[in-house]
């Protein structure tokens, strides 16, 4: 039989770094390919590193039949779940990865309603088209959320969304940046915010020049902070502060030796005015008992 190599399974993982390669092959030549390679017919789904390293040194290799797939898209599924338990995989590609599964999923979720609909209906539904297309019967799509991904792909939710904005919005030499671990995910994902070719001109300058992006989009995002003599007169106006206890607060504040006068005024500001809340609701409280 001649195995197929198909470009798009080839793809679809993102491929070994030299390094990665030059190791795989070193192993392989001293100890032969261990690992079969996974075949759906004669469709190459697992195994295009050592498939390749194993031809180009004329050296034997074991096959195996995986018979559970019955689309393109049973495969894209293995493919993810057998790559998201690998230790070589970064953060960012588990996310990705995790985000791909989410998409066929929710397509596959959305068929089966189309269908129920159909047969609710009292419509025949045509018959399922044969090759690679996804189509029923299938194990029912669960939902997804982001919490489910993120646990999957051992990421927080935080994380996973960062990595959906780095995957809808960011420039190919961004996406490449982060790849390569010369700019984290949070940081990329602030990059993705730009204009594209804002994006591309940053990468191509380079590390610190991404750093410095990220710094811009993230300090233009922020609210500008009132100035502490406005948060005084607010916090004079809205509350009657106790002058005891603003001068108990600042006592305590020399006390402990924190910070310049500016951030000890912001300080007892804030202070009275949480007091000032505890009181309303204590107020509030008491009225509805």
């Amino acid at each position: 039989m001649e195995i197929v190599v198909k470009e798009e399974l080839k793809a679809y993982i993102d491929p070994l770094t030299a390094d990665e390669h030059e190791a795989l092959e070193r192993s392989i030549l001293a100890e032969g390919c261990r690992d079969a390679l996974v075949l759906w017919n004669d469709v190459l789904v697992d195994g295009h590193n050592r498939f390749g390293i194993c031809q180009k040194h004329g050296l034997p290799f074991q096959t195996v039949q995986n018979t559970r797939f019955k689309s393109m898209d049973d495969v894209h599924l293995w493919m993810i779940e057998q790559h998201l338990g690998r230790r070589s995989v970064s953060d960012f590609q588990r996310g990705v990865l995790a985000l791909r599964k989410r998409d066929i999923l929710a397509e596959r979720h959305r068929a089966e309603q189309a269908l129920l609909q159909q047969e609710s209906d009292g419509e025949i539904a045509e018959a399922a088209p044969a090759g690679d297309e996804d189509s029923p019967p299938w194990a029912p799509a669960p939902k997804v959320s982001r919490a489910d991904m993120a646990r999957e792909a051992r990421l927080s939710s935080s994380q996973v969304g960062m990595i959906e904005r780095i995957h809808k919005q960011a420039a190919p030499e961004l996406v490449e940046a982060v790849k390569t671990g010369v700019i984290s995910i949070s940081a990329a994902a602030a990059v993705a915010d730009l204009p594209e070719e804002e994006q591309r001109a940053a990468a191509a300058a380079g590390k610190d020049e991404l750093k410095q992006a990220a710094k811009r989009v993230r300090e233009s995002k922020r609210k500008p902070r009132k100035p502490v003599q406005e948060v005084l007169a607010t916090a004079e106006a809205d509350f009657e502060a106790d002058p005891s206890r603003e001068a108990e607060i600042a006592q305590a504040l020399e006390a402990l030796g924190e910070g310049p006068a500016e951030l000890r005024q912001r300080v007892i500001a804030l202070t009275l005015e949480n007091d000032a809340l505890r009181k309303q609701l204590a107020e509030l409280r008491a009225a509805n008992a």
